[in-house]
Order: structure tokens, then sequence, then C-alpha cells
């Protein structure tokens, strides 16, 4: 309640930024992930034409961009809901300044990842083939096929991150519909009002709310582990030797972190500079982000490690793989993927640079790079010591891989995009939560 005789509380930003105008430079940033979404349909449209012989896979390098990017983008999902789904379960202060947007990346970054199972399958038409419906003739799924792990793995990955997504807009949601109606927008009001369930906030919609969000959060964490390991046991699937080997689920998961938490980073100093968001995500916020992005990739540099210490100790098959992985002709990219992701992100660290925004974005893509060369450096690297003998070229991804990695990198700007501009990136309920809880004490 508001005292007689005092003022009118400020409105809140956070409400006010999807119903004001954009500037020139959200219409750039817009056409250029556009751009990128045509480029991925142009991809798309000659891959159905022509196949998958317009990538520069070949025996016995089977498998290229299509699995590299697909680890990758599910590395970055699960590394920003893990985040978020962390911070959820124990209430920490953090939540209220990066969940909403970490959320939002995450389920971005999934959407780009489900594109890669369908169209590494040759006919991605018959994609229906995978789930197990009624069939006349009988033609049930292959259980034992990867193509089935990975239907299963990305639809619980899509299931369960929008409900985490969703379920934390709610309260928020109906705030907008409050807002535009109030300004007379309808259209966005109802649509809004549609999205928001019919909220009220009385006692007992926080109480459902609130249980919900933490169910769906603690859903979340067995769903990343899951989802990840299956990625990591389609190597595991194959004859290649440095595949073989029970570190490799956890490699892909704990290597992945440093590129969520990066992305997170980014996307903190990016929405907190361009919307003037320094009040609801300060400098203590920023602080902590960085230390969690270099202490992930402080395990990720254990687990490098660990890595050259098993493949001292495995059989002669293994060790030669290992071998030709990091000292064959993928060597630069395993050492720049150690570099990137587990060395350069402990500037992090010192203060002066955590203050620099420049500094803060560049370390943050590095580390997201840095997870890519390894994946590559994993799938091209590995398959290149087999138990069949090479022959032609090592891999090199063709024009139309890079062209649909752009695709799916502006799928997921765009994406994120439309969220700020039609959605509060911050929680505003939470921040409430955090204002009362500061006047309390």
């Amino acid at each position: 309640r508001i005292p007689a005789g005092s003022p009118p509380p400020a409105p809140n930003p956070v409400a006010a930024i999807p119903l004001r105008r954009f500037g020139r430079r959200f219409a750039l940033a817009l056409g250029l992930g556009v751009a990128g979404v045509l480029l991925l349909a142009y991809a798309v449209a000659g891959l159905l034409l022509l196949g998958t012989g317009l990538w520069g896979t070949n025996i016995p390098f089977v498998w290229g961009f299509d699995l590299i990017n697909y680890v990758w983008w599910i590395g970055i999902a699960n590394a920003a809901s893990l985040f978020a789904a962390i911070l959820v379960l124990r209430r920490h202060g953090l939540r209220t300044a990066v969940n909403r947007f970490a959320e939002a990346a995450a389920l971005a970054a999934v959407a780009a990842a489900a594109l890669y199972p369908i169209l590494h399958l040759g006919r991605p038409w018959l994609f229906h083939w995978v789930l197990p419906y009624p069939a006349t003739f009988e033609v049930w799924p292959q259980f034992r096929s990867t193509l089935v792990w990975d239907l299963w793995g990305i639809l619980s990955h899509v299931v369960v991150t929008s409900l985490f997504w969703y379920t934390g807009l709610i309260p928020d949601l109906a705030t907008m519909r409050d807002r535009a109606a109030l300004r007379g927008r309808m259209l966005a009001a109802r649509l809004y009002g549609l999205a928001a369930l019919g909220w009220r906030g009385s006692v007992v919609h926080w109480a459902r709310h609130q249980a919900a969000y933490r169910l769906v959060a603690a859903l979340v964490l067995p769903m990343l582990v899951s989802a990840q390991t299956i990625v990591a046991l389609e190597f595991a699937s194959t004859l290649v030797p440095d595949w073989h080997q029970g570190r490799v689920p956890l490699h892909v998961v704990v290597t992945g972190l440093p590129a969520g938490l990066g992305v997170v980073l980014v996307l903190a100093i990016l929405l907190r500079g361009t919307l003037g968001l320094q009040h609801l995500i300060d400098d203590a916020d920023m602080r902590l982000l960085g230390q969690l992005t270099a202490a992930a990739a402080l395990a990720s540099l254990w687990l490098y490690g660990d890595e050259l210490l098993a493949a001292w100790l495995e059989e002669d098959a293994t060790r030669q793989a290992s071998a030709a992985r990091i000292l064959g002709p993928y060597a630069p990219l395993w050492w720049g993927g150690v570099a990137l992701t587990a060395v350069l992100p402990q500037l992090l660290w010192s203060a002066r640079v955590r203050r620099s925004a420049a500094a803060g974005i560049l370390i943050g893509l590095g580390a997201a790079a840095g997870v890519w060369l390894d994946r590559f450096a994993l799938v091209a690297g590995g398959l290149l010591h087999d138990h069949l003998p090479r022959v032609g070229p090592a891999y090199a991804p063709s024009g139309q891989e890079w062209t649909l990695l752009l695709g799916t990198v502006g799928v997921f700007a765009t994406a994120l995009l439309l969220f700020a501009r039609t959605l509060p990136v911050v929680s505003m309920f939470e921040t409430r939560h955090e204002e009362d809880r500061s006047e309390g004490a």
C-alpha cells in the first residue's frame, strides 16, 4: 500500500520495454538475424533437393557438422537450463537478474539443435519413421538406433525447457496484460491475457505457481543429464576406439558449461547496456556470473587433464586414437578448444576484466567458440583413427555446411531478439520479491 501523500511509484522499466518503440540498432540486429534464417532456408532447400552429398562427409568421416553442431547447441542449452534451474531451486538472488533470459537462451538453443537430427537423416520428410506409431506393415522403429535416442532426448528437452520458461513467465504476462489494457492496446492485452491463463495474483495462484515452478526446475536436472548422456552414448555405439570410454558423458556435460555460461554472460552484458538495466543486473550480479563462468572453465581444465591421463593409461588402440586427435591434423582445434574454453575465462577472476563490457563479450563468445572447436576435434578427430583404412582427404566442411551453421545462429539470434521485443527480459515478480525482502530487512 502507498501511504497517503506520498508520490506514486515509478513505472517498472522492465514492463515498459516490450511496449515501447525500439530503435535502428534493434532493426539492424533483427535484420541480420532474419538474414541468417533465410540462409537456413537456402541450406535446407539445397539439402532436400540434392541430398547430403552437398556436405563434406565421406568414409570414414560419416559424421561432420551435423553432429558437431548438434552436440554444441545441446551443450549450450543444457548449461543455460542447469544454471537457471539451480538458481531457482536454491532461491539464489542471482535468479532475479539472469534467469529469464538464461531460460530463453536455452529454449532457443534447443530449437537450433533440434534441426540437425532431422536434417542428417538424408530424407528428413520421413522423420516420423522413428516415432512408435501403429504401422500397417509393422515397420517399427529400431530402438537400438541413435536416431530414436535423439528423438526422445530432444523431445524431452523441448518439453521440459519450454515448461520451465513458460511457468516462470505467467505472473509477468498478467502484468503485461494489465499495462497493455491501460494504454489502450487491446490486441496486445488479449494476447498477453490468453498466455497468462487467467492469472489474478491470488494467494492460491501464487502457491500453485511457486510449487509448479520448483517442480519443473527439479525436472530439468535429470533431463539434462539424460539428454547429454544420450548424445555421448551415440559415440559409444560406434567402433571408434577413442569413444569407448566412460568419461565421455562427463566430458560432454562439463565442457559444455563454459559455453552456456559464456552465452548467458554475453546476453547479460548486452541487455544491461542496451536496455538500461544496470539497477536490475547490477555489478554484484555481473561479478558472480563472471566468477561462475571462470569456475566452470576450471572444471573443464580438470577434465582435459583427465583426458590426457586416461589416454596414457588406456590400451594401445585407444592411446593411438587419442594421440591422433591431440597431435594429428586436428590438433590445433583440440588445443584451441582447451585455450578458449578452459584458459581464457580465467581472466574473469580479475575485477578489471569483469568491469569491461568488451572483454566480457569476447571471453563469453570465446568460451562458446572453444567448446565448438572441442566438439569438432572430438568428432572429426576421433574418426581420423579407427579400425578401417582411411581413403581420401581429411574432413573439411563444405560451404553448404557453413551456411547451415550460420542459419542456426540466425535462428538463435532472431528468437532472442523477438523475446526481448515482446516479453520481459528480467523476472518482474522475482524483482518485486527481492525489493520487499530488502525493505523488510
